[in-house]
């Protein structure tokens, strides 16, 4: 019985390490998020597809060549009239075609720049995600502590409303509190569970939201760490301003896209004009004739090759529609990338401001604290000698409660502000 009640206990603690969620830093979660992460994932696909691309425009510069063969029985009773009679014949051919752009208007060269400068976009594009999974990942784990933070607190202000009660209990059966006593103190207790409730459910969704941004396959997980910030100087706008427009990747794969929009006009611009190419075929031919007559048969090499112009001058004005288009997008893309300026400007304001307003509020704060807590103190041990009332120590727990409450979010958020200034510079994680 000894042994099997052994093993029982080593298979429970096992099964509860087993499914004890993993615990993780910070640097943990973000490098988790740079290899699982499922838009960096797509952000990778994007460069294999843009590579792909590329060797599909590269294609049109390169020779093409291809096979055929072919075999066929023709019979023309028309040829009567001029031969006295209409021959069977057999034709079995086998053709190597070579085809060779020679002179294009511009439109290879234009849409292998392009490719090119598509590919420098999926660069932009990883960036991107990255620094968005950076932000997005650290908020979400400072979101954890918070959450955490104000369980902690909801828990000290459940214990301490329970002693509350107790005292309040003791001395009711003392003869020293009426039943109103009692009963407020009751109240208290009751109303400080709902609170430790919520606080429960937001670590819970917290952490979902943070194992989501992991990667779905993540198992459970717990983060570890304290939620406390130290306020530092903010750079000048200014400065902020020239790093985010030389940094952000947004900002670059905008500038990319006008130039691939520029080419496009060239690629467009060279439909109607003309265009020069080499084309040959080589290889093997052999002719049968038969019915009526003998049947005679002759075969042997056979080859032509030549430069071929094509100029299509007039295709009904379908060229300079798709190079008005094709301008016209080239404008927009110069519009949206102005537009992403000025964005991003007002963004990095934002994010200034939101960084000032948290410092500011962490220290006020961070006294307030302190004396909250002596205030309760002081209130408390009145309570206990009969010089202060119920209400007095009431008050000065919620300004305690409120005052810890507050600053733990001034925390958070001055930790977010800082990540959201770093995406809005562009230099998010790097």
């Amino acid at each position: 019985m000894l042994r099997i009640a052994i093993v029982l206990i080593t298979l429970l603690v096992a099964g509860q390490a087993l499914a004890a969620p993993q615990l993780l830093t910070l640097e943990d979660c973000l490098k988790i998020a740079a290899d699982k992460n499922l838009d960096i994932q797509k952000a990778k696909e994007y460069a294999s597809y843009v590579q792909g691309r590329y060797v599909e425009e590269r294609a049109a510069a390169l020779p093409q060549l291809g096979l055929q063969a072919g075999f066929g029985y023709s019979k023309d009773d028309s040829t009567k009239a001029l031969y006295g009679a209409s021959q069977m014949q057999a034709n079995r051919t086998v053709d190597l075609s070579l085809s060779q752009p020679l002179y294009t208007w511009g439109k290879i060269g234009a849409a292998l720049k392009a490719a090119e400068v598509g590919l420098k976009t999926a660069d932009q594009q990883l960036r991107l995600f990255r620094q968005a999974a950076f932000r997005d990942v650290s908020i979400a784990f400072y979101d954890v502590l918070l959450a955490k933070e104000l369980h902690r607190l909801a828990q000290e202000n459940l214990a301490q409303k329970e002693r509350h009660h107790t005292e309040a209990k003791r001395k009711f059966e003392a003869g020293v509190a009426t039943d109103y006593d009692l009963l407020a103190a009751e109240v208290e207790l009751q109303n400080a569970r709902p609170e430790l409730i919520r606080t429960e459910n937001s670590i819970r969704t917290s952490r979902e939201r943070l194992r989501f941004l992991l990667g779905a396959d993540q198992p459970e997980l717990d983060v570890a760490g304290r939620i406390e910030a130290k306020p530092e100087q903010i750079p000048g706008f200014d400065e902020s301003l020239k790093i985010a427009l030389d940094k952000r990747p947004e900002l670059a794969d905008q500038k990319l896209r006008i130039g691939i929009n520029q080419e496009l006009v060239t690629i467009a611009n060279a439909d109607d004009k003309p265009r020069l190419d080499l084309k040959g075929t080589a290889g093997w031919h052999q002719l049968e004739v038969s019915d009526p007559g003998p049947r005679r048969q002759s075969d042997g090499p056979a080859w032509n090759a030549g430069i071929y112009l094509t100029f299509p001058f007039f295709d009904g004005m379908r060229s300079r529609g798709r190079t008005q288009q094709a301008r016209s997008d080239l404008r927009t893309s110069q519009l949206q990338e102005q537009k992403l300026r000025d964005s991003i400007a007002l963004e990095l304001r934002t994010a200034r401001y939101n960084l000032a307003e948290s410092a500011e509020t962490i220290t006020a704060l961070s006294g307030t604290v302190k004396q909250a807590e002596r205030l309760l103190q002081m209130a408390e041990k009145g309570f206990e000698y009969g010089v202060k009332t119920r209400l007095e120590v009431d008050d000065a727990q919620t300004n305690l409660l409120r005052a810890q409450s507050n600053l733990a979010r001034a925390n958070r958020d001055y930790l977010a502000a800082s990540v959201n200034l770093q995406w809005a510079m562009g230099v998010a994680g790097e």
